[in-house]
């Protein structure tokens, strides 16, 4: 994670509520010594939480739209993990779900569409705030009601479903975004050339809610940047007490599992190349277990680049496409700003590019063919 520098901005004049504010909060942090730059410092890695925003709205969104032929089997009344199942099991572990309040077909209907508009909503940015909470609880839900019935992909998806409400998520690449500098831009062009601005109107309050937001909004990075960490060390760690990991045969049981063949001429393939199947085998536990020890060394973007082929490699072979855009969305966490910014620059001028392209070739098209002239023999 990176923090973003803000720029310097002089403190205007005639200011007096906000200077005051400025200098008691000030003066209250200046006793809280060294934990006040971790938790009060810019909000870090807004570009980062927009990713996740982003991926994990996309990729729960075309998760409902895969199962959709099979919602009601999976979700709905017609599943065979009924209501009263889950409601048992609700008493063992303190969750519910909105899907258990009515068997009626039509009340389903409605709970899905509202999953489908808060996953676009959630992925657009409109009003980020509220829309991450009803996200996390459409998550949630749903997750609750068919615990059982998918294949796990799904719970790192409710993992940061639930982080997600407590970062400023929606201050990058959102709708939210967007107003926000739009109403800038008609501020400064209302404001009368050489005003000095109006007064700050909200003081002690806006401050404190300012610094509330960030030192939230870095408390759930961190937290979700550890839950990466812990996913993979437990997961390493756990390998290595197995046989198999150790022996390099772990995945060739796994290939031949039909279970997990989507393509079974292709685990063939695969699984034909036994040094291949050790390799990747020792590598996938290596990975894992030192994933937390290298993430601020020179060798952070070596292991994620591995990573991300290790994850698609998963999502190919043993058919587990959630689970693994799960993963690969979480491993954005710990890449900087600056290289979102970059990524994001890239893509404009790449999109700027292609329809300047387009737009010469409608002119081209649109153009009439010049006249003919010349004798006719």
């Amino acid at each position: 994670m990176e923090t973003e520098q803000a720029p310097r901005v002089a403190p205007a004049p005639h200011q007096p509520a906000a200077q005051a504010a400025a200098a008691h909060a000030q003066r209250l942090l200046d006793g809280l010594g060294a934990p006040r730059t971790v938790l009060t410092r810019p909000p870090v890695s807004l570009y980062a939480a927009a990713v996740l925003r982003i991926g994990y709205g996309l990729l729960y969104l075309a998760l409902l739209l895969r199962e959709f032929p099979h919602r009601n089997e999976i979700w709905g009344p017609g599943s065979p993990w009924t209501p009263a199942l889950a409601s048992e099991l609700f008493h063992q572990t303190d969750w519910s779900s909105i899907l258990t309040l009515s068997d009626s077909q039509a009340y389903f209907e409605a709970c899905y569409a509202l999953a489908l508009i808060a996953s676009v909503l959630f992925v657009l940015g409109w009003h980020t705030r509220a829309v991450s909470v009803l996200f996390a609880f459409v998550v949630a839900s749903f997750h609750a009601k068919a615990i059982f019935m998918t294949d796990g992909g799904d719970n790192l998806i409710l993992l940061m479903a639930l982080y997600l409400p407590f970062t400023a998520c929606g201050r990058r690449w959102s709708l939210d975004a967007r107003r926000a500098r739009i109403r800038s831009s008609a501020g400064k062009a209302e404001r009368p050339a050489g005003s000095r601005g109006p007064r700050d109107p909200v003081g002690h309050l806006g401050y404190a809610r300012q610094l509330l937001t960030t030192v939230l909004h870095n408390c759930g990075m961190f937290v979700i940047a550890a839950q990466v960490c812990f996913l993979y060390g437990s997961a390493g760690l756990y390998k290595v007490q197995g046989g198999s990991w150790g022996s390099g045969t772990a995945l060739h049981y796994v290939l031949n599992l039909d279970l997990f063949r989507p393509w079974p001429a292709l685990s063939l393939l695969v699984d034909s190349r036994p040094m291949l199947v050790a390799v990747a085998s020792y590598a996938t536990v290596l990975l894992q277990v030192a994933f937390p020890f290298v993430l601020f060394g020179r060798y952070k973007y070596l292991v994620l680049a591995l990573l991300l082929g290790m994850h698609v490699g998963i999502a190919v072979l043993l058919g587990l496409p959630v689970f693994s855009g799960a993963m690969i969305i979480a491993d954005a966490v710990f890449l900087p700003d600056r290289f979102w910014t970059f990524v994001g620059h890239a893509c404009r001028r790449t999109g700027e590019q292609t329809g300047g392209r387009v737009g010469t070739l409608s002119t081209a098209e649109a153009s009439p063919a010049p006249p003919q002239t010349g004798s006719a023999g």
